[in-house]
């Protein structure tokens, strides 16, 4: 019997084994698509931290092992054995036409192809992908250091790092989304992740004061709102004056006061009483934003100014006292009273109808009864007759009626 010489020996199991790694890496099998000891994996997708499961199958099974590898080609698990210690690295299911195997607490490390076979002539295999996202920070938000004067601009930066992919990132005023600058990113060195930043510019008014801004995250890892910041924005203007009277019904001989409403940010600082055409009434007393009057007297008409200033800028408003008679009813309790007039006379209206109503029904109502008199018994010539007459008479007896109203 003949043997190969060693040169060729040495030939055939280098080419075994190119033929092996070719299978492995490229996925060339030496069967058709219909192949049912062909192994089937599908690609997933995790995020940082979670927990993939990677399941290998065949159609059928002909009792040869499946194998899980990893992207470096260490053998994970060889059918229920465990060939790696790594207890992130867990068997999840092992049948003869199934293995699955899951990985806990992913990391950006374990991105990669991992390798599937099953050691039948020839050795089969297939491929997963396993995309870890890289989870984006929460994003921060800057240039809210100092407050912004009425119509000025205020420039606001927000930063998430950590993405992979790159995260997008959205501005809001309440739900309302503000148009930013493009965002930035920047590659971290010797990481695979993302760094992103994006601008907003703002020209704010009064009515801006309070509002909030807010940077939202977008990313595949992440689901809606999951990660945002806000903040709120601090607007100074002047002020916008109003006088606000204690009663819209000032009377003779009462007491009274007036209150200045400065509508700034800051309150004004000081606030100034005066009268129009005159000299403020010799009992009016001010006390900063409040004017006082003790007793109203009709010599307190006129019209009062209020001048209101917060180093901003500063305001005048003004209010007409019309000093009424001691008598005098506001507008408003006339009005109440004509309601509930209205409303009284309705319901006695409404009574009188169901009292009318009720009566015409009794009227046409009348009550009848029997008598218990048979017909005839009135003219019987004694008592005793007309006992007999009634006795035997009342099935047949007329019916009397009475009638009353």
């Amino acid at each position: 019997m003949a043997f190969p010489s060693a040169p060729s020996a040495l030939w055939s199991v280098s080419l075994l084994t190119v033929l092996f790694t070719a299978a492995v890496h490229s996925n060339v099998f030496f069967a058709l698509d219909d192949d049912p000891l062909q192994p089937v994996t599908s690609d997933e997708t995790v995020s940082v931290g979670g927990t993939v499961t990677l399941t290998c199958r065949v159609p059928e099974s002909d009792n040869s092992s499946l194998q899980w590898s990893n992207t470096a080609q260490q053998t994970l698990y060889f059918g229920e054995k465990r060939a790696l210690r790594d207890n992130r690295i867990q068997l999840h299911r092992s049948t003869p036409t199934e293995l699955s195997i899951t990985i806990a607490d992913v990391q950006l490390s374990d991105e990669g192809e991992y390798t599937c076979s099953i050691f039948t002539m020839p050795v089969r295999t297939a491929r997963a992908t396993v995309t870890v996202l890289g989870v984006p920070g929460k994003p921060q938000i800057s240039g809210f250091e100092n407050p912004v004067q009425e119509g000025g601009e205020v420039t606001l930066t927000c930063t998430s790092t950590g993405s992979k992919p790159p995260a997008t990132l959205r501005w809001y005023r309440g739900d309302q989304e503000l148009s930013g600058r493009p965002n930035v990113v920047e590659s971290v060195p010797e990481d695979p992740t993302y760094n992103v930043s994006s601008e907003l510019t703002l020209t704010v008014s009064r009515s801006d004061d309070d509002a909030l801004i807010t940077c939202a995250v977008d990313h595949p890892s992440l689901a809606p709102g999951d990660k945002r910041s806000e903040q709120a924005l601090r607007v100074l203007y002047s002020p916008n004056v109003q006088i606000q009277p204690e009663s819209n019904l000032p009377r003779e001989g009462e007491k009274f006061s007036l209150r200045c409403l400065g509508n700034s940010n800051p309150e004004p600082a000081s606030y100034i009483w005066n009268k129009k055409d005159g000299e403020l009434p010799s009992l009016a007393r001010a006390d900063g934003a409040v004017l006082y009057f003790p007793m109203l007297n009709k010599s307190d008409n006129g019209i009062y100014l209020c001048h209101a200033d917060n180093g901003i800028g500063n305001s005048q408003g003004e209010y007409t006292l019309l000093v009424q008679d001691p008598t005098a009813m506001s507008t408003s309790s006339g009005v109440d009273h004509a309601v509930i007039g209205g409303v009284v006379a309705v319901i006695v209206f409404i009574l009188l109808c169901l009292l009318i109503v009720l009566g015409r029904y009794l009227i046409r109502h009348k009550g009848t009864y029997l008598t218990h008199e048979a017909k005839g018994s009135d003219d019987a010539p004694d008592a005793d007759t007309a006992i007999i007459n009634a006795e035997g008479g009342h099935s047949g007896a007329e019916e009397k009626k009475e009638y009353f109203i």
